[in-house]
């Protein structure tokens, strides 16, 4: 297996400092608000990434943090007459109901930063007792970030060539601007707690190098995010760390790619900024993850009307493969071979759209096989959808799916379908064909695909 490292721009053979076992950390969520579709995308890809570590028999600890104090939060929680705790919870409860709408799996531990603050706090006190840290005389204790002779080494950036800007803070009680804070001093009455340096509360980078190497050590495998972490983010962690600990703090950086609706960048100020709840109560929960994994994780998504009805026709195409079929055990050596094909790819630095491609050879398998070769046929949709479940794919049963029982808007209901049946049925039986015909045609403009068969006649909801 090979995995893209950010930290050494290149494919690197992936070897765990455990064999048979993988310790991934992801920087998680600032419960403040919903989530958007930008944390779908690293929900999704980091899912998919542990979900088939776990099938390629690895014993996977996936730590994936909730920062639940922070200047947004208590702004937040000021704005709305509520407790910090109320927002953070709320915000928490939210974020799980829609990571379960998409199918992504709960990671084995989910601290709290709230929970680390001793943790915090000794970090502080040992870069402190280093030489890399320093107590001003308002309260704060910085990082100092010139003390770190590798500062920059995962964005590949020289200090020199940093300026303080728009990405650093300016404050004249740093020595340096580069330096960052790692411990705020509490304005009054704010939420806080004690330390050494006075009340105060934990700054954002600080939180994930503790929790991080409390959960997993002080060196683990895999440390992932969003792109929008690597600077400063990760970069400070990487400075926090290494310098408290003396040892390399990851050793394979990951860095899923961005979303952009309509090939802009998704921004409240463009207008184009979605929460997950705000897509979900339009589309499919499957059809958004459908999108979110059929690109490289490590590529930009676009989000568009019409990326997500392309989605729609993919997977359409997937579950009416594995219609009408018992599904059987997949152990055919047609099977075999595409399971092969799947691995190998995904091997290659998780490369889901070539395994979605091996997924559609097999659908077309599947498909010629239907007429001639029925056991053939389910045993080869049994491995299809065990492929499927690998990307948190094919999960529903096919008339589920394929009647759109998840889609909001359907044309028309179930029994208003099933009425224009009988109403076409009772047509045929009078031999009143140009009637009959004319249901169908309806019922198609709909997007409503009539299929009749020795059974009876059923139908299914097609993308438009």
């Amino acid at each position: 297996m090979h995995i893209y490292n950010t930290l050494t721009r290149r494919k690197e053979p992936f070897t765990p400092l455990e064999a048979g076992k993988v310790s991934m950390y992801v920087c998680g969520m600032t419960v403040y608000d919903y989530c958007h579709l930008g944390h779908a995308r690293v929900m999704v890809a980091f899912d998919v990434i542990t979900r088939y570590l776990r099938e390629r028999g690895y014993d996977v600890n996936y730590v994936r943090n909730i920062t639940d104090i922070d200047d947004k939060i208590l702004k937040r929680a000021d704005e709305n007459g509520e407790s910090i705790t109320a927002l953070t919870e709320r915000m928490i409860d939210a974020m799980h109901e829609d990571e379960a709408r998409l199918f992504v799996l709960p990671p084995s531990h989910e601290p709290r930063a709230t929970g680390h603050i001793d943790d915090i706090v000794a970090m502080i006190e040992t870069l402190i007792e280093k030489g890399f840290a320093y107590a001003a005389d308002n309260g704060d204790v910085y990082y100092r970030v010139r003390k770190f002779a590798d500062y920059g080494k995962l964005n590949n950036r020289q200090l020199d060539d940093m300026r303080a800007g728009s990405r650093v803070d300016v404050d004249v009680h740093k020595e340096d601007p580069l330096d960052f804070v790692l411990w705020k001093a509490a304005k009054p009455g704010e939420a806080h707690w004690a330390s050494p340096w006075g009340n105060g509360r934990p700054g954002w980078h600080i939180e994930c190098s503790a929790m991080s190497t409390c959960c997993l050590g002080d060196t683990f495998d895999i440390h992932g995010g969003g792109p929008d972490l690597t600077f400063p983010h990760h970069e400070n962690e990487i400075a926090q760390s290494e310098a408290a600990t003396g040892k390399t703090y990851v050793n394979t950086w990951m860095h899923a790619g961005a979303v952009r609706v309509n090939q802009e960048k998704m921004s409240k100020s463009l207008g184009n900024f979605f929460t997950i709840r705000d897509v979900l109560a339009e589309h499919d929960p499957e059809v958004v993850r459908f999108l979110l994994v059929a690109s490289h994780y490590r590529s930009p998504i676009n989000y568009s009307v019409d990326s997500l009805t392309e989605a729609r026709k993919s997977l359409t195409r997937l579950y009416t493969a594995l219609e009408g079929l018992e599904l059987g055990a997949a152990n055919s050596d047609d099977a075999s071979a595409y399971r092969e094909r799947f691995t190998q790819v995904m091997d290659d630095d998780f490369n889901t759209p070539e395994a979605l491609a091996v997924m559609f050879e097999l659908a077309r398998e599947v498909n010629r096989a239907k007429q001639e070769q029925p056991n053939e046929a389910a045993k080869l949709a049994g491995e299809l959808k065990q492929l499927g479940s690998v990307l948190g794919l094919l999960q529903q049963e096919p008339q589920t799916f394929l009647k759109g029982t998840q889609q909001q808007g359907m044309p028309l209901s179930e029994s208003e379908i099933e009425a224009k049946i009988a109403q076409r049925i009772e047509a045929k039986a009078n031999k009143d064909f140009a009637q009959a015909d004319a249901i169908r045609d309806e019922l198609a403009a709909l997007g409503i695909i009539l299929k009749d068969s020795r059974e009876g006649t059923s139908w299914v909801l097609e993308a438009p």
